[in-house]
């Protein structure tokens, strides 16, 4: 009899398992149910691919995505195992040649979507036939308060009950909170099940977080904002670095700006999102696994069993819903073990988007019983309707006359379907599918349907969203962060990687001199004239950081003027430092408690704490993580030879020393201003009597050492 180990090297062609897949396969090969919480990249396929070889009979897997399907298939079958997929893409012969296999033995496996148990061909073949392994992948799925609930598994423990005889059951997911388990378990009844939490620690990867701020129209009629702009100039920089990667948008319209703007920037790439066909989709995914296109920008309907290990970033143009999902998405990087960064392009508008979708995904009672109560409406003499979610929701907003989310229009159906008031059918020929009232007399009044759960789900939904956005803010390692949230405290530990932990590594605290004590009582003292002074001696909080910063440096933007920045006695007082390095050092001083960000309103607010009180009142003392400035990052020898320099460059504060290069340069031209015989000018005559203008921050230095 082969033992493990010699399958792993006959099919797979590895010589050792990875850490825990030899105990999980040892488990279902023994019979036993397992849940298997495993991150992206760790194995998680094999777990149940392996013992379908040495177990008797028929494995069913159960998988989300056709994509994902065939491409596990293809695989199966490249190394002669005999596997195949149900799907609805597939025509009748093929169906017709698939069952016939499954009825005369010869599969080991076959993938389906949890869609095809309301399929009563399939349900009657799997009561007739011996099943040793029933794999569900992805079992996230099928909990509620996961962050991809998707209703069709749901009936993956009715269809257990089923099977000729109960298999065992093995659930697969990469990301798991202890509810969602808690759900899975329920769901699938598991018996006892042998529980694998393997570390969701990723040590290839690095997780950056970057604040990018949202800005106006860059020009009239244009439609592009700087925000989209500035976003586009991080994903060209990934691109350029790291050549192959993923670009998740949240939105349909988002991948179509980038990809476009994308595209026309010479990036070779791939679009992918529900709104395209499946033809479409198809094409485009075989293209990006057959390496040729190497950047995918897509919806999160991207990327589930995707198998291309050679993905060195992964990108989130918007945030996620929650931190399941931005780790999952991320997660899709560096399978391979060579190194990979994943980076979060954060902007705290973008929530209004995950808003809209939770919104969505948890309609109340009010917008329930108004579609419920339309379908009566609708229903013909034998209680049925058949119109499209897009009409039922047109006719919806009609009858109660106010405007109402189509997503969630599309979940009062599957909620009104869960809890048994109407039954969906598919109707021939057509993708729409028809619903009967199972109790046409029944008043929406009556319904029988949790409330009290289905709000609970909807907060539930609206903390993780704050989880993710709290994780964006915290001065705390990404990785670091990430685990805590999924419990995995044992390898929750700083990176090392992040951006946050090389901000720390690469800059000690200390104390400020004296400029830069002054430059941070200047930023105290404008958060402060933006606020309004509690009786207390507390502060309330009035704007947003950007707004702050625009008035700190003078700018003269329409929102900053209207609202009145500009007659601060503060507008304008660090112009000289930069908007790249207030910016930052507002970062740093939010990290040590001078400053708070409050996210009790629309938009993130910016205040001033007790502790950044009494530093600007001259209290108390404080250490900083002192980020560069820009100015100190010129490369002056670089610059030597050319005659105009950026404006942005501003006078060191050792300004009545020259630097060797300063020197080196003066020598260079010949100036007489070198041998110290003449006042500091704009310009002066060099050595092949030609005029040469000095940089200004040269210029700057000149003059002050005359004084």
């Amino acid at each position: 009899m082969e033992t493990p180990q010699t399958v792993l090297k006959k099919y797979f062609g590895f010589e050792n398992f990875r850490e825990p897949q030899g105990a999980i396969v040892d488990a279902i090969s023994g019979g036993r149910d397992v849940l298997v919480i495993m991150p992206t990249g760790g194995g998680k396929s094999l777990c149940y691919q392996l013992p379908a070889l040495m177990l008797p009979h028929l494995t069913v897997v159960v998988s989300p995505l056709i994509a994902l399907m065939k491409d596990q298939v293809d695989a199966l079958r490249s190394r002669g195992i005999a596997a195949a997929c149900l799907n609805s893409m597939q025509s009748a012969e093929e169906q017709n040649e698939i069952f016939s296999r499954i009825h005369a033995g010869t599969l080991k496996l076959v993938y389906i979507a949890p869609e095809r148990f309301r399929a009563k061909r399939f349900v009657d073949t799997v009561s007739r036939v011996d099943v040793s392994l029933f794999a569900v992948d992805e079992a996230h799925c099928l909990s509620q308060w996961g962050h991809d609930f998707r209703p069709d598994y749901l009936r993956l423990g009715n269809a257990l009950s089923r099977f000729k005889k109960r298999p065992v059951v093995a659930a697969f997911t990469a990301t798991a909170t202890p509810d969602v388990r808690g759900d899975i378990v329920k769901h699938l009844s598991l018996e006892n099940p042998a529980e694998f939490v393997a570390g969701f620690a990723r040590e290839n990867l690095s997780f950056n977080i970057r604040h990018i701020e949202s800005g106006a129209p860059s020009r009239r009629g244009e439609g592009k904002t700087t925000l989209h702009l500035a976003k586009l100039r991080e994903i060209q920089k990934l691109a350029a670095a790291h050549k192959t990667g993923i670009v998740y948008c949240a939105t349909r319209k988002s991948v179509e700006r980038v990809a476009d703007d994308l595209s026309a920037l010479g990036v070779n790439l791939i679009m992918y999102h529900g709104g395209m066909n499946d033809a479409e989709r198809s094409s485009a995914q075989d293209k990006f696994m057959s390496k040729a296109a190497d950047i995918a920008v897509a919806t999160n309907a991207f990327g589930m069993g995707i198998d291309r290990s050679d993905i060195r970033f992964v990108a989130h143009y918007e945030m996620p819903g929650s931190v399941e999902a931005y780790y999952q998405e991320a997660g899709r990087a560096g399978r391979d073990g060579s190194p990979a960064v994943c980076e979060l392009f954060f902007n705290y508008a973008d929530k209004r988007v995950q808003e809209f979708f939770i919104e969505g995904a948890n309609p109340g009672k009010r917008v329930i019983c108004a579609v419920y109560d339309t379908m009566r409406k609708l229903a013909d003499n034998g209680n049925e309707l058949r119109v499209s979610v897009d009409d039922l929701a047109e006719q919806t907003e009609f009858y109660c006359g106010e405007k109402i989310n189509p997503m969630a229009v599309s979940t009062s159906i599957g909620l009104l379907a869960r809890f048994g008031v109407i039954e969906r059918f598919d109707i021939a020929g057509t993708r729409i599918r028809g619903t009967r009232l199972l109790n046409p007399d029944l008043k929406s009044s009556r319904l029988e349907i949790p409330w009290d759960g289905l709000e609970e789900k909807r907060a539930r939904d609206e903390k993780k969203l704050e989880d993710l956005i709290r994780i964006a803010y915290a001065p705390v390692c990404r990785q670091e962060s990430v685990l805590r949230y999924f419990g995995d405290l044992s390898e929750a530990k700083p990176c090392g990687k992040c951006d946050v932990c090389l901000a720390l590594k690469n800059n000690t605290r200390r104390v400020p001199d004296i400029d830069e004590l002054t430059v941070v009582k200047k930023i105290l003292s404008g958060v402060a004239r933006m606020s309004s002074k509690r009786g207390n001696g507390e502060w309330n909080a009035r704007f947003g950081r950007q707004r702050i910063v625009d008035c700190l440096v003078g700018s003269r933007n329409a929102a900053t003027l209207q609202a009145g920045c500009d007659k601060l006695s503060t507008y304008g007082i660090l112009k000289r430092e930069g908007r790249e390095y207030i910016s930052s050092l507002m970062d740093e001083m939010v990290r040590e408690g001078l400053l708070s960000i409050s996210r009790d309103t629309e938009y993130p607010l910016c205040g001033l704490t007790a502790f950044g009180s009494a530093v600007m009142f001259g209290k108390e003392n404080f250490e900083l993580c002192w980020p560069e400035h820009p100015r100190e990052r010129v490369d002056k020898k670089a610059l030597a030879g050319i005659s105009k320099i950026p404006r942005h460059i501003s006078v060191p504060r050792d300004a009545d020393v020259l630097t060797r290069e300063e020197e080196d340069f003066l020598s260079g031209i010949g100036s007489s201003i070198a041998r110290k015989k003449t006042s500091a000018k704009k310009s002066v005559a060099a050595s092949d009597g030609k005029k040469r203008k000095l940089p200004p921050w040269l210029l700057a230095k000149l003059r002050a050492k005359r004084k």
